[in-house]
């Protein structure tokens, strides 16, 4: 009551995203931003432990101070990280000074003890998969904002616990591959197309495109020179630079060129620079909010 618009859609938001599951999971409250040290350093741990307890009935929920004022206003929230239990509806315990994987789980066993929170046994496979659903969306996230290092352990924890899913072994690949550690991601995608239950997973295919794209990734010289090759004009020399740069992680620079290239000639070699763009699309991944912005880019150039 009494509430304006903006608010009201925040309180809806948190609703669905932490009391209704609340009601029978006990929620990990984060409270966090983007610009505090000591909450980049705690998200690993909560991460961790969450996907460890996640079929005991523990989910993590995350809220942004800054983009979520008057929820954090709420809670009183003077500063942070600041980390709530939430069990229906109520905070049932303040987690804040849990600062380490032992000290976290050692809080969360005290309470799973005294509130009837509902495990995710196996007859709750769709509670079980929505928690994965959420950690493979995280991993998405974090490796879209460019943190290809903690993406991958995100991916990987996910994977030791769900290593039938698709979208989970795909995520690995990609953000080991943008975090440089191609030989990883080679190993890591070999050992999900040995699972015959991802043997015909279109999500892989997208890790191997990243992985092709991947191959060979120049070191800065010669980057650098491939650019000022590219800068005679030549469409082969261009579209050279543009692998180039996808392959060395600027994948920016790498669209950039591309785009060009399209707009300058479509047609050029049977469409090569819109075929080789729409293979970047899908090694970072369709979802992607980069990919999304570019693909309006390129339909822009197309249909005007």
């Amino acid at each position: 009551m009494g509430l304006n618009l903006d608010e009201q859609k925040a309180v809806d938001r948190f609703r669905s995203d932490v009391v209704e599951p609340s009601m029978t999971k006990l929620v990990v409250l984060d409270f966090w931003a983007e610009w505090c040290g000591p909450c980049k350093a705690l998200t690993p741990v909560l991460e961790k432990v969450a996907a460890d307890y996640a079929d005991k009935g523990v989910v993590l929920a995350k809220v942004n101070v800054d983009e979520e004022q008057f929820i954090a206003s709420q809670f009183q929230v003077r500063s942070i990280p600041t980390v709530y239990a939430m069990f229906q509806g109520q905070p049932v315990a303040d987690l804040t000074n849990a600062r380490s994987e032992s000290q976290l789980k050692q809080m969360l066993d005290q309470l799973l003890s005294q509130l009837p929170v509902e495990p995710g046994a196996a007859g709750e496979q769709s509670d079980r998969q929505a928690d994965i659903a959420q950690f493979v969306a995280m991993g998405e996230q974090v490796l879209a904002d460019g943190d290809a290092e903690r993406a991958a352990g995100i991916f990987m924890q996910v994977v030791d616990i769900a290593p039938d899913e698709g979208a989970a072994q795909a995520g690995l690949v990609r953000a080991l591959v943008e975090a440089g550690r191609v030989e990883e991601a080679q190993a890591a995608l070999a050992a999900a197309r040995s699972n015959p239950a991802l043997a015909d997973d279109p999500q892989l295919d997208a890790a191997q495109s990243a992985l092709d794209l991947a191959a060979n990734a120049p070191d800065e010289g010669e980057l650098a020179a491939l650019k000022s090759k590219a800068e005679g004009g030549a469409m082969e020399d261009r579209l050279a630079y543009a692998e180039a740069a996808f392959a060395g992680g600027k994948r920016g620079e790498a669209a950039d060129e591309l785009l060009a290239m399209i707009e300058a000639d479509n047609q050029w070699n049977e469409g090569a620079a819109r075929a080789k763009l729409l293979q970047i699309f899908e090694a970072v991944g369709l979802e992607d909010p980069w990919v999304v912005t570019t693909r309006r880019r390129l339909s822009r150039i197309l249909f005007g």
